[in-house]
C-alpha cells in the first residue's frame, strides 16, 4: 500500500479532543488531518511522497521512540530546535519580532524556555501516571484474548471483556485452520494476525496466532514501558515542545515551511530489517511533528487513542503556562533596577532563574 507522507496529505491536524474516536483512520492507519494545501513560506503546493504504508509506520514507531541509542524523548525536540536554527533562512528574532537577536542569545532562551517546558511536562505527565496507573496494549490486549470475543453472545466464548471479532484482525478458529495442526486444541477460540519479531535474523514477520501472545512493534526487550501508559509521555512532551518552538520562533512552521529528516533504506530499523527503500520524513509545522510523534506510540502498540489525546491536551495547557512564566519573567527582569530583591521577595523566581535570565536578556541590574 503506497501512501503520501508529505505535507500535502498529512498533518494540520485540528480536532475536538473531547472526541478521540474521530482523530483516527483505523484500519488505513493514521489520523484525519487533511494535510496543507501549499507551503506558506513558498507559495506553491507541497511535493507528493509516495512511500510504502509498512516502511512508513515502522519508521515512526523507532524513530519516535528515543531510548538508549539516542536521545530521550524530549531530548528529541532539542535537537529538532537545533536543526531548525541550523536553517539558512531561520529568522532570529525572537517570537518573531524586534531585532535579530545574536545567536547564543536567542539559544539561550529557547533552550531555557524548552528545557523549563519539558520538565513541566514531565511532571504533569508522570503525575497523571502515578494517580491513575493505567495499563498497556500489551497487557489489556492479552487479557481480552484471554477472555474470547464480545462480538456473538451466540458462541461459547463470548465475553463482555474479550476482543471484538474484526475481519482479518480478530476472528474465530474454525475448523481446516492451519493453526489447529500444531495446536487442534485452540478450535472455537480467537486468533489474532499480529507482528512476530525475530531477534535473531532480523526478518519478522506477520502472521495470525492463538492464544495470548499479541506483541507491540517494539524491541523484544521493550515490550512494557516500566511506568503506567496514561497518559502518554510523548503526547505530552511533543505538544508542549511544538507550543514552544512556535512561540520563540514566531511561526508555527519550521523555516522554508518544511521540517525533514532522511531515511536510508535497510540502514534505520533496529527491531527488525528495513525500510525497503529510502525516503524523507516531512513536517509543515511543529506541530505535525508533534501529532505524528504521538501517533507513532499507537503505531508502535505503546498506548491506546485515551493516552494519546489526553496526552496532547496535557502538553498544549503546559505549554501555555510555560510561555506565560517564562515571558512574565524575562519582562520583570528587563526593567532592571531592585529586579532581583524585589522578585524573589515575591516568590515569582529563584535566585539562580534570575542569574540565568539575567544572563540572557541583560538589564541594569548587579548580579552581585
Amino acid at each position: 500500500m503506497m501512501i503520501d507522507i508529505s505535507p500535502r496529505s498529512i498533518g494540520n491536524l485540528n480536532a475536538d479532543p473531547a472526541l478521540p474516536d474521530h482523530l483516527y483512520l483505523p484500519f488505513e492507519g493514521g489520523d484525519i488531518g487533511p494535510g496543507h494545501a501549499f507551503n506558506p513560506v513558498t507559495g506553491v503546493p507541497y511535493e507528493p511522497e509516495m512511500v510504502l504504508r509498512g516502511d512508513f509506520t515502522r519508521v515512526l514507531a523507532e524513530f519516535w521512540a528515543d531510548g538508549p541509542d539516542s536521545e530521550t524523548p524530549p531530548g528529541h525536540w532539542f535537537t529538532i530546535l537545533n536543526d531548525a536554527t541550523s536553517h539558512p533562512d531561520f529568522d532570529w528574532r525572537w517570537n518573531g519580532q524586534g531585532e535579530p537577536l545574536e545567536p547564543s542569545a536567542w539559544l539561550a532562551r529557547a533552550y531555557r524556555l524548552l528545557g523549563g517546558a519539558m520538565h513541566d511536562a514531565a511532571i504533569a505527565a508522570w503525575s497523571i501516571k502515578g494517580h491513575y496507573d493505567f495499563v498497556r496494549p500489551i497487557s489489556a490486549i492479552r487479557y481480552m484474548l484471554s477472555k474470547g470475543q464480545s462480538s456473538d453472545p451466540t458462541l461459547s466464548n463470548f465475553d463482555p471483556e474479550g476482543v471484538p471479532l474484526m475481519e482479518g484482525v480478530f476472528e474465530i478458529i474454525e475448523a481446516g485452520d492451519p493453526i489447529l495442526t500444531w495446536m487442534p486444541q485452540a478450535l472455537g477460540t480467537v486468533k489474532v494476525h499480529q507482528w512476530v519479531p525475530d531477534s535473531e535474523t532480523g526478518v519478522s514477520s506477520f502472521e495470525w496466532r492463538a492464544g495470548c501472545s499479541w506483541w507491540p512493534y517494539q524491541r523484544p526487550t521493550f515490550v512494557t514501558p516500566p511506568f503506567a501508559g496514561y497518559v502518554s509521555g510523548h503526547s505530552t512532551f511533543s505538544r508542549a515542545a511544538a507550543g514552544v518552538l512556535a512561540h520563540a520562533t514566531g511561526s508555527s512552521y519550521f523555516p522554508g515551511g518544511l521540517g525533514t529528516y532522511e531515511v536510508e533504506a535497510e540502514a534505520f530499523l533496529a527491531f527488525e530489517s528495513g525500510p525497503t527503500s529510502s525516503f524523507t520524513l516531512q513536517w509543515a509545522t511543529y506541530r505535525d511533528a508533534a501529532d505524528q510523534c504521538a501517533l507513532s506510540r499507537i503505531w508502535g502498540g505503546i498506548h491506546p487513542p485515551m493516552d494519546d489525546i489526553r496526552g496532547r491536551v496535557v502538553g498544549s495547557a503546559v505549554a501555555e503556562r510555560a510561555i506565560e512564566a517564562f515571558e512574565e519573567a524575562a519582562l520583570a527582569v528587563g526593567y532592571g533596577a531592585s529586579c532581583l530583591t524585589d522578585l524573589n521577595a515575591n516568590g515569582t523566581v529563584g535566585t539562580s532563574d534570575l542569574l540565568i535570565l539575567l544572563s540572557d536578556f541583560g538589564n541594569d541590574c548587579d548580579p552581585d
